[in-house]
């Protein structure tokens, strides 16, 4: 059944005649007359006896107004409950994180999230690929430094920066000498740039290590097998213990973590509840605090 055309019926019936139904919802005399027929010809059954100048409910017309306006109004005030974020949080929640995200935070996020709305079913998918949030159904997407997109809307919740860093049982290369160095991809040999006071200085690097996960190449500079370019909330404990020194900050761009939602939908209470909670977990969106977060691993 049409919900549009039954409230247009709705409408007709609670004002007893189209002009005035017309008239009070400011709308065309001929849609309202228009909807009612197709409502009637839907169901099979006359919903109005049509006089001259009178317009009177049939017996089954008369049933359908008074159980469809309890059914009407029902829904008009679940709809105003949940705009307003009356409605509790419950259904499916689908989201999409970042592997090092998810390996270090996401684990503890979701468990408190789960604690505090019981009435969700969380589903998260680890994965760095950039999804399709509407045709493999994900209600949020967590990304790192993501890509413009006209379709999506969204908001970055914390920020990280990269460090090199190394054992301090590992010598920092003079000038001009390769560094011995822990790196993502075999072929990268580019050298890096540290920020300095004066404007910045380049390390030369050696790659000894390529490997494709960032806890593995922390765990290797932790051996000393050479220096890495680490996100600074990866390895803000061990600098603070001296299992790691810093060699200086990585000439970058700052490493942001946005939060993705389809712009083309309202958010459900189950998004804003995630993105809250989110928000209390990281207020000021720093390092330091999803490093203090995630603890020593």
């Amino acid at each position: 059944m049409d919900l549009l055309a039954l409230a247009d019926f709705t409408l007709v019936a609670r004002h007893g005649g189209f002009g005035r139904a017309a008239r009070a919802a400011g709308r065309p005399k001929a849609t309202l007359s228009r909807r009612v027929a197709e409502l009637e010809a839907a169901l099979a059954l006359r919903l109005f006896e049509r006089g001259g100048r009178t317009l009177k409910l049939t017996e089954e017309g008369r049933t359908l107004y008074e159980r469809a306006g309890h059914l009407l109004a029902e829904l008009e005030q679940t709809a105003a409950a949940i705009a307003a974020g009356g409605e509790k949080p419950r259904g499916r929640l689908r989201i999409s994180a970042p592997l090092l995200f998810s390996q270090t935070a996401m684990g503890k996020i979701t468990a408190g999230f789960a604690l505090n709305y019981p009435e969700v079913r969380l589903e998260v998918t680890t994965e760095d690929r950039p999804v399709d949030m509407i045709e493999e159904g994900f209600d949020l997407v967590i990304r790192v430094n993501p890509d413009p997109d006209d379709n999506l809307v969204g908001r970055i919740f914390l920020r990280d920066r990269l460090l090199a860093v190394a054992s301090p049982r590992l010598p920092r290369p003079e000038s001009n000498h390769p560094a011995p160095a822990v790196v993502r991809s075999a072929g990268d040999r580019q050298p890096w740039t540290l920020k300095t006071q004066d404007g910045g200085s380049t390390l030369a690097i050696e790659p000894l290590l390529a490997v494709s996960s960032l806890i593995m190449a922390r765990d290797a500079v932790r051996a000393g097998v050479g220096a890495g370019r680490l996100p600074l909330s990866l390895v803000s404990h061990d600098l603070a213990d001296g299992s790691l020194v810093a060699w200086g900050d990585i000439d970058a761009p700052d490493i942001t973590l946005w939060t993705l939602y389809p712009s083309r939908r309202l958010l459900s209470a189950r998004v804003s509840a995630f993105l809250a909670y989110l928000k209390q977990a990281f207020p000021a969106g720093t390092p330091e605090e999803l490093a203090a977060f995630v603890g020593r691993s």
